[in-house]
């Protein structure tokens, strides 16, 4: 996975997060379609750490083979 593609994912996570921020009722988090756009904002703030943790991983093993 190129570096351009893992950009474009994650400003596509950002993105999601902040689409789903607006659909929150903090009056009534837990109910409705509140309830979908916490779930979509927890799925998109997962899909980040997992692509970090990859960008991470590659950059241990781009160290490792230049060693």
């Amino acid at each position: 996975m190129n570096k351009i593609l893992l950009t474009i994912l994650v400003l596509a996570c950002l993105g999601l997060m902040a689409y789903n921020a607006t659909m929150l009722d903090l009056q009534n988090p837990f109910q409705g379609d509140s309830m979908i756009a916490l779930i979509g904002i927890m799925a998109a703030l997962c899909a980040l750490v997992l692509l970090i943790i990859f960008q991470t991983s590659r950059k241990i093993q781009k160290k490792i083979e230049d060693d």
